[in-house]
């Protein structure tokens, strides 16, 4: 009997125009009713993963910033968290800074942002790095432009920096077959912080064995989720090393492929679209 599900966001819950439909939301509605606890797990930082999985009738607890910082939102509680080095965030500022190119933390106090953004939420630093980075821990960093060849450019630099780990791209860095999207970013955490690590370190503070949790997702970031949950299950839109990663495939996300999987799981029919 499975206990934990742990579910990505962009490419899995969410299809290729941003939505999560009703489908989606109602079988992992349904899935929580059974007793199994579903966890978004995401390289988002906590509001934005909070309000998903809000949207989407999961758990209260979340994990957020690729595995960094595990939270229980109703109860305004830290699971667990493993911060970025303080040295490592601020090397990591100035080489956003002297490239003239957005950078984000992700926080337990919010998302701070060096250039302003459209979203309501996101808190512009105002204080030198040094001081901040002394107060609040710092679970990721992002940095991002709408010049991909910057962005490219600049990665081998940012590779360099000590006791850290580019842990999320856009697709378009490693695939030269994907579109160039309005942004390029990359996300940056420490060299230990994982999607893995975080879906264990939830397991354990559930105590839940891992050989009864469940995860799926779509991209790289997903694959050391992938490495430790019982069963492991690959969107139809992942590319093809993705896929060999996981143990079963279901549909895209534009087919509701999360949704056609937990609502098999729930039928107690053979959960799968295709084994590995």
């Amino acid at each position: 009997m499975y206990k934990a599900i742990f579910i990505d966001i962009d490419g899995t819950l969410r299809n290729d125009f941003g939505e999560i439909t009703q489908r989606t939301k109602n079988s992992i509605k349904k899935v929580v009713e059974s007793g199994i606890i579903v966890v978004i797990c995401s390289g988002r930082p906590i509001e934005s993963t909070v309000e998903v999985s809000k949207m989407c009738f999961a758990s209260e607890f979340v994990i957020t910033s690729n595995g960094a910082h595990g939270y229980n939102y109703k109860e305004n509680r830290c699971i667990f968290k493993n911060p970025m080095k303080k040295e490592a965030c601020i090397k990591l500022y100035y080489l956003a800074k002297e490239n003239d190119i957005g950078f984000v933390m992700n926080t337990e106090k919010g998302r701070f942002i060096t250039k302003p953004t459209d979203k309501k939420s996101d808190i512009l630093l105002d204080e030198p790095i040094e001081s901040f980075v002394e107060k609040i821990d710092v679970m990721q960093c992002l940095l991002q432009d709408k010049s991909f060849e910057k962005i490219r450019d600049l990665k081998p630099e940012v590779e360099k920096i000590e006791n850290v780990g580019i842990k999320n791209q856009s697709k378009a860095l490693t695939n030269p077959k994907e579109k160039i999207r309005e942004v390029t970013y990359y996300d940056v955490a420490d060299e230990k912080t994982s999607k893995g690590f975080g879906v264990e370190n939830m397991c354990k503070a559930l105590n839940i064995d891992l050989k009864d949790a469940i995860s799926i997702g779509d991209d790289y970031n997903d694959v050391s989720m992938f490495e430790k949950t019982g069963l492991s299950v690959v969107m139809g839109n992942a590319n093809d090393e993705v896929k060999t990663k996981a143990k079963y495939e279901t549909l895209t996300n534009n087919e509701d492929g999360v949704a056609v999987f937990l609502e098999k799981l729930l039928s107690n029919k053979h959960p799968v679209i295709n084994e590995k």
